[in-house]
């Protein structure tokens, strides 16, 4: 299959088997093991020059190693404090102008937390910062998406549809629909009928070309009421990864999947060779 035919599967992160934790390191492994993406984790703060962003775009081109990126985890755009929304606002574009350099697809991002305010109006609140971010990457001409992600607890915004509408409503914006945080979100939204229906919805609501366009997260997931405990991997958990694949296939989808899973590389092999087997 051409890589533009087909999904392409890699780690959230360097592979546990690299050599170094560098982030060329780890595009260099990536392609040794056969997979075909990564997506580089900022989530403790975005650490990387533009010169080495260059580098590191230089390599993955090199290798035809698809990049995107992970932006802070301390990002909350419905924030009480008017700085702390500032600052969740420079985490996203501070990862998006690094992640533009190397060439990178787009920049993934937990968007916010309801802080028991209505759904609706977090909704609003969400999309207005996100605007703001949106225009400025626009205004300079950098061309990168923005995908805020579904979350797996019950405190976080981020659900299928909140996700869907704000990449109906802003450009630049599409979905990363991490599969495991929406099972356990709701304890269910594990089964071939209903990742259809998800997917039927991303095409539905966002049309063909967001099928062809996909940033997805799968991984094993411990969960309880409130949602998301843990990841695990996904051999260890309930997830029906297969079932998943099958459904991914059936929709002709294409774009990125990326294992959180806590053996990075081996899940993403695991998704890989379950995928092409299908």
């Amino acid at each position: 299959m051409t890589e533009r035919a087909r999904l392409l599967f890699g780690p959230a992160g360097v592979p546990h088997s690299a050599p170094s934790r560098s982030t060329v390191a780890g595009v260099e492994e990536v392609s040794k093991l056969g997979l075909d993406c990564m997506e580089v984790e900022f989530v403790q703060g975005v650490r990387m020059s533009e010169a080495g962003a260059l580098e590191v775009g230089r390599v993955s081109a090199e290798h035809r190693v698809k990049l995107s990126a992970h932006g802070p985890y301390f990002i909350n755009l419905n924030a009480r404090e008017e700085e702390k929304v500032i600052a969740s606002q420079e985490r996203i574009y501070q990862t998006a102008h690094i992640a533009h350099l190397f060439g990178g697809t787009g920049v993934v991002f937990h968007a916010a937390f309801y802080l028991k305010d209505p759904p609706e109006r977090v909704y609003e609140t969400v999309k207005r910062n996100l605007a703001v971010v949106v225009n400025r990457l626009v205004k300079e001409g950098k061309r990168i998406w923005l995908y805020p992600e579904t979350t797996g607890k019950v405190t976080q915004f981020g659900t299928l549809e909140e996700i869907l509408r704000l990449s109906q409503e802003l450009e630049w914006v599409a979905p990363c629909i991490d599969f495991a945080h929406l099972h356990a979100r709701t304890g269910r939204l594990n089964s071939y009928q209903e990742f259809s229906w998800m997917l039927d919805q991303v095409g539905e609501k966002l049309g063909r070309k967001a099928l062809e366009n996909l940033h997805i997260h799968v991984s094993g997931i411990e969960y309880g009421k409130q949602g998301e405990k843990k990841h695990l991997n996904l051999k260890e958990s309930d997830f029906r990864f297969e079932e998943l694949l099958q459904a991914l296939k059936e929709h002709n989808a294409r774009g990125l999947v990326i294992a959180e899973s806590p053996n990075l590389e081996e899940d993403a092999l695991l998704l890989k060779r379950t995928y092409e087997r299908l």
